[in-house]
């Protein structure tokens, strides 16, 4: 089997995670000069700042990275010809179906590797054409399917013919060796990526992940069919209350709306969305991203 490093043209089989409002530009540099590929993740973005993002990458890194597009975005349709006009060789996808984009993105060169909470969802994205899928399992930070990484992998690898990447859970070089096992040819990580030196998130943020033990996240709108895990404070306390109580969408949504923003730039610990997986409990200090990749990498032969 080929580790992804070798798909892709890159040093270690690691992607960094689409974050909203944390993947940018410089960050995914960052990431891709460490050795991963580095994502610019479109959530919180606009047409114009996705554009902008893409070219301080490029001008930090000449190293491959991608995009990550949220495909439920309003402006889902313009990122899907930005990534083309810029030449972006690699396109994650998630919160939908990338079909409508995938014959003009193959046109182009374009590896389209989407997110995937299902093994039934992976096979009908081989069948429309994806290059691989990220196989991501509800242990993960943000929106979180049902199933676990450790069950759902090995399905995912067992019902398609492309290569699986495993998200959710991988925080250290025990849990990198775990999702080869599986049988996923590289992973994708985030939480552990929160602790990184080069993480543009606020301090007070980076502090909570360092402080947080493995028990400390919660899932948020588990009930209405939005499934999001953050770490546990006042806001998420009080949103899952609520959601038991009965609140309706519009109530609820006075909780999260412009928390991620909140919890991202002004270090907002109390009714900021501080999304994190249950990796959390694994970051124990702050280190440059190289030094997180190369640990991940440090018990496997590539």
């Amino acid at each position: 089997m080929k580790y992804l490093n070798e798909i892709l043209g890159i040093k270690y089989p690691i992607i960094q995670g689409g974050m909203a409002n944390i993947a940018t530009g410089t960050f995914a540099a960052a990431c891709s000069n460490a050795g991963g590929l580095g994502l610019i993740g479109c959530g919180g973005m606009n047409a114009d700042m996705l554009k902008d993002e893409i070219h301080k990458c490029k001008e930090l890194t000449d190293k491959p990275f991608g995009v990550n597009i949220m495909l439920m975005h309003p402006q889902a349709d313009e990122f899907a010809q930005i990534v083309i006009d810029e030449k972006i060789p690699v396109v994650t996808t998630g919160a939908g179906n990338p079909g409508k984009y995938m014959e003009k993105w193959k046109a182009a060169g374009i590896k389209v590797i989407p997110v995937v909470a299902a093994p039934i969802l992976a096979k009908h994205l081989e069948a429309l054409g994806a290059d691989a899928v990220i196989a991501e399992g509800c242990e993960s930070g943000g929106h979180i399917g049902e199933m676990t990484t450790m069950t759902l992998v090995p399905q995912v690898c067992d019902s398609v013919n492309i290569p699986v990447i495993a998200a959710g859970g991988i925080a250290d070089k025990r849990q990198m060796k775990a999702a080869l096992i599986l049988g996923a040819c590289g992973v994708q990580v985030g939480t552990c990526l929160l602790g990184s030196v080069e993480c543009p998130i606020h301090d007070n943020y980076k502090e909570a992940v360092i402080k947080a033990k493995g028990s400390d996240t919660i899932v948020t709108g588990r009930i209405g069919g939005t499934p999001v895990r953050v770490l546990k404070n006042s806001m998420s306390r009080e949103y899952v209350k609520r959601e038991k109580e009965g609140a309706d969408k519009m109530e609820l949504e006075k909780f999260t709306l412009g928390s991620l923003r909140r919890a991202v730039f002004e270090g907002d610990t109390k009714t900021g969305s501080l999304m994190a997986g249950q990796t959390c409990g694994q970051v124990k200090e702050i280190r440059p991203v190289a030094a997180i990749f190369e640990d991940l990498c440090s018990d496997i032969e590539l």
